[in-house]
């Protein structure tokens, strides 16, 4: 007995332009029509969400954009998910292109892994499956219960590289931070270009303070315990204190450069921009060094707050982005930033999730540390 295989639909959780934006380029590269709902906030701005059509037996494909407002996209993406399980989707996978809350992914002091918390809140919602891009930690796919696809920008970062940026023979490859070696490594390798290592900062900052660097204070505690109190009001023999050796805090050397950036184009690569301060003290080294054209290539360009005008007033010479985040207002603001398209990448994805053939082709030509 032949068994009819289930459609697939594409919604957008969000119903902001530059929100849907992504996703109509999805269904236009897919041939498919934008699946009919209605997502709005109302008067006492809780989340509605309406399913306009059947989706009983099907694969759904969501997918969101995530704006400046993250928490109000997280709980779009929640209700709706939720709302097309109760209406009897088979699949529900969630096209999360941009995984809000991915650098809170480490306990720091008295925090929490926040993003642990939002993988078992997307499970219990509905979700079945996660195609993502460039989580800012690979081990971030452990935390989910269920399927994770996390997918790269590199290659198309690197093509804008190829065709866009004259003369990038001449080019250099640099990490912003020893952490951000590796992904600059396997962008060196690839172009068959060297690679230059930012160590070191300019000056002490508020996460020096938040990542414990000058706690506990140097003190060695030298008075002996006095012993346990018992309720009886004897006492047990003293023992000896606990001694703990002197805690020297974390100190960095002044900000370095680890080779020769001298008289080349300098293309910093990361995963996020966000706070553009670190990538605006390093083009300001970097030419200091003599790089005479500074680029910053990042899959996510967030660029919160005055992010446009520090870039359109520094070194910087262009900042390219993808379209996982809306930034059209930020472009506005600043010429400097550019766009590369990655719907082309989502959309396959989607097609061979659903037609149920092998992502391998996906990562052809990935190194484990990109």
């Amino acid at each position: 007995m032949n068994v009819a295989k289930s459609s697939y639909r594409v919604f957008s959780a969000n119903s902001s332009v530059a929100c849907t934006e992504l996703a109509k380029k999805i269904t236009e590269r897919l041939g498919v029509e934008l699946g009919k709902s209605v997502v709005f906030q109302e008067s006492n701005q809780e989340t509605r969400v309406d399913v306009k059509e059947s989706v009983r037996g099907q694969n759904i494909f969501i997918i969101q954009t995530i704006p400046r407002d993250v928490n109000t996209a997280i709980m779009e993406l929640l209700i709706m998910a939720y709302a097309l399980k109760t209406s009897c989707a088979k699949n529900i996978i969630g096209v999360i292109p941009y995984f809000p809350y991915s650098k809170q992914c480490k306990m720091r002091k008295r925090g929490s892994i926040v993003c642990k918390l939002l993988a078992s809140m997307l499970a219990k919602a509905g979700l079945t499956h996660i195609i993502t891009m460039d989580l800012h930690q690979k081990e971030i796919q452990g935390f989910f219960s269920f399927p994770v696809d996390n997918l790269r920008a590199s290659p198309f970062l690197i093509q804008y590289i190829q065709e866009e940026i004259p003369d990038y023979r001449n080019a250099i490859i640099v990490a912003k931070s020893p952490a951000a070696a590796k992904r600059a490594q396997s962008y060196a390798e690839r172009l068959r270009l060297g690679l230059a290592v930012i160590h070191g900062e300019a000056q002490c900052s508020e996460s020096d303070m938040a990542d414990g660097r000058h706690s506990p204070p140097c003190v060695r505690n030298t008075t002996g315990h006095t012993g346990l109190e018992l309720p009886s009001g004897k006492q047990q023999a003293p023992f000896p204190g606990i001694e703990l050796p002197i805690m020297m805090a974390k100190e960095k050397p002044p900000i370095t450069v680890v080779g020769d950036v001298g008289g080349r184009i300098a293309i910093i690569v990361d995963d996020i921009i966000d706070d553009v301060g670190d990538f605006v003290a390093a083009a300001e080294i970097l030419k200091e060094r003599g790089a005479y054209k500074i680029y910053i290539m990042a899959t996510h360009g967030l660029l919160s707050a005055d992010a446009p005008r520090l870039i359109e007033e520094s070194a910087i010479d262009e900042v390219v982005v993808t379209n996982t985040v809306p930034h059209e207002v930020q472009k506005l603001q600043c010429p400097k930033i550019k766009t590369v398209d990655v719907s082309m990448i989502l959309a396959e994805a989607i097609r061979r999730i659903h037609n149920g053939e092998s992502m391998a082709y996906l990562f052809r030509n990935i190194t484990v540390d990109d």
